[in-house]
């Protein structure tokens, strides 16, 4: 086939699908193949009930994951998630049992413990140059022994809040879980962000190169710090959603969302040089992650297996979107 052949059948495709990114589209296809095999285990896997429920699964990943595409797009990490999520949960939890009072701010309290923990790794890496691989998995640290120390050792004994139940297993329009609506709003409100503000364009000038955007203007401290108290922000309210959705916070409720929140937004195309991605991306990675857990629990696949295949995905992705060259 001719060059002139193919571009005409370019030319002829939908203009969408002309301009869209490579890597969105794969893995949206590999959500469609991912459909198609879980079909052939379970006559159930594409029935309505069973896609809501895992859009419903998948909404508590993509809230968590939002926030790690800010940071992945400053060409920075973020290992502090599992005891972000842990910390959110926890703190809301234990606010609660301070009366009405505590009731009333036991969500925002978890979101600010998260925020504040974000706010450590952001000064860490913008102010003191600290590589936030280092400075992410000290605070990490940290806050498990806090943790630790605050429960004794034991599992937490707080419940959670009615409202905190609600976010995460209600329905304020009937038919949608509210935790899919709280992940709408989320990422509309991160696409918005990422492109129509100044902020976003910063985020991404700081991921392309981050001298240049200092040297235009920026003050690209400022701007690190803000996307980590984001980050660190949004995984506690993950985590807060998933007290509400268990009922209570555990101290090991985080760990496994570290390796799929880094899998998602990786295998969205969101380079992990930073500077490239795009939300639409994250989302798809989001529902890819949700459902090959579903499929690996069908096929009873054991949690080794499935920490092995996240590396795997995220090496690969590495070597597909991680190989353009990049100046800092």
């Amino acid at each position: 086939m001719s060059e002139t052949t193919i571009g005409g059948i370019a030319g002829r495709m939908p203009k969408f699908i002309r301009r869209a990114d490579p890597a969105v589209l794969t893995a949206f296809a590999c959500i469609v193949l991912l459909l198609f095999v879980g079909s052939l285990y379970s006559r159930s896997f594409l029935s309505p009930e069973y896609l809501l429920q895992q859009l419903k699964v998948a909404s508590f990943l993509g809230v968590i994951a939002t926030g790690m595409m800010l940071v992945i797009l400053l060409g920075q990490i973020d290992l502090s998630v599992p005891w972000s999520v842990a910390v959110g949960a926890m703190m809301a939890s234990a606010m609660a049992a301070f009366g009405p009072v505590g009731v009333a701010l036991a969500i925002p309290f978890g979101i600010f413990c998260g925020v504040l923990i974000g706010i450590v790794n952001g000064i860490g890496v913008a102010y003191l140059r600290i590589p936030s691989m280092i400075i992410t998995l000290a605070t990490n640290a940290v806050a498990q022994g806090l943790m630790v120390v605050y429960t004794g050792g034991f599992s937490p004994q707080d419940s959670a809040t009615r409202a905190m139940r609600y976010l995460a297993t209600g329905f304020a329009i009937p038919g949608v879980p509210n935790a899919v609506i709280i992940w709408a709003l989320i990422g509309a409100a991160m696409v918005f962000v990422l492109t129509r503000t100044g902020f976003g364009r910063a985020v991404y000038g700081i991921g392309n190169r981050e001298r240049a955007a200092y040297l235009s203007g920026i003050d690209t401290r400022r701007v690190v710090m803000i996307a980590f108290a984001v980050s660190g922000g949004l995984s506690a309210f993950g985590g807060v959603l998933l007290a509400g959705y268990a009922s209570k916070a555990a101290q090991s409720m985080g760990d496994a969302y570290l390796l799929p929140s880094i899998a998602a937004v990786v295998l969205g195309g969101t380079s992990i040089l930073g500077g490239r991605g795009s939300y639409l991306g994250t989302v798809a990675g989001v529902i890819l992650i949700t459902l090959l857990q579903s499929i690996l629990s069908v096929m009873q696949m054991p949690e080794a297996g499935r920490q092995i295949i996240y590396g795997v995905v995220i090496v690969a992705m590495l070597l597909l979107y991680g190989r353009a060259p990049a100046s800092r």
